[in-house]
């Protein structure tokens, strides 16, 4: 089972990078060949599609949608802003979603592969407004994404000073949410 991890916030210390860190360990625990990525290093211009007909995909959209497109199942860990997914995510999803070759299969780095959703947030929703939207996305693209999710209220309080989670509760669900990717992808 290949599985990629990762957050849509590249702050350094962002609540949902640990969340996604936390879900990759969990991940290699229980046999995923597993990846974390960081979007700050698949840096990407706004998504335009003027710039995608003369200058094609660059090299960060290409080498991303190869790993999602090798990966079973993908977890995101999604802030949320304004009740939505982040800027940076939704521009990820739509330059990944573009072919870059005439021959591509369409929506190669989303079609059937399994999402697991989950999100931190300083308030009490714990991210749950955005993943509904990013739910929507990525089932419009092909993907299949589990019911389950994993939110985390109050994210500032909720983690060690070794970015491990306070509550025992917490961690266990988030294992629940990622032994699910390997149960799914297996049938």
């Amino acid at each position: 089972m290949k599985s990629l991890f990762l957050a849509s916030s590249i702050r350094t210390d962002s609540v949902n990078k640990k969340l996604a860190k936390i879900a990759y360990k969990i991940a290699k625990d229980i046999g995923h060949e597993a990846t974390f990525v960081d979007l700050k290093d698949y840096p990407m211009p706004l998504y335009n599609g003027d710039d995608e007909v003369q200058n094609g995909l660059p090299a960060p959209a290409k080498t991303l949608k190869a790993l999602f497109a090798a990966s079973d199942s993908i977890f995101i860990a999604s802030a949320e802003y304004n009740s939505g997914i982040t800027p940076l995510l939704c521009n990820t999803i739509s330059w990944l979603s573009r072919p870059h070759q005439p021959s591509e299969a369409p929506l190669l780095a989303f079609r059937g592969k399994i999402f697991a959703l989950g999100g931190a947030s300083p308030g009490g929703f714990g991210g749950m407004r955005a993943l509904v939207h990013l739910r929507l996305m990525l089932s419009n693209i092909g993907g299949i994404v589990l019911p389950d999710t994993f939110c985390l209220p109050l994210a500032y309080d909720a983690f060690n000073p070794d970015n491990s989670l306070k509550d025992s509760n917490q961690h266990a669900k988030l294992q629940s949410v990622v032994h699910a990717m390997k149960i799914i992808g297996k049938t």
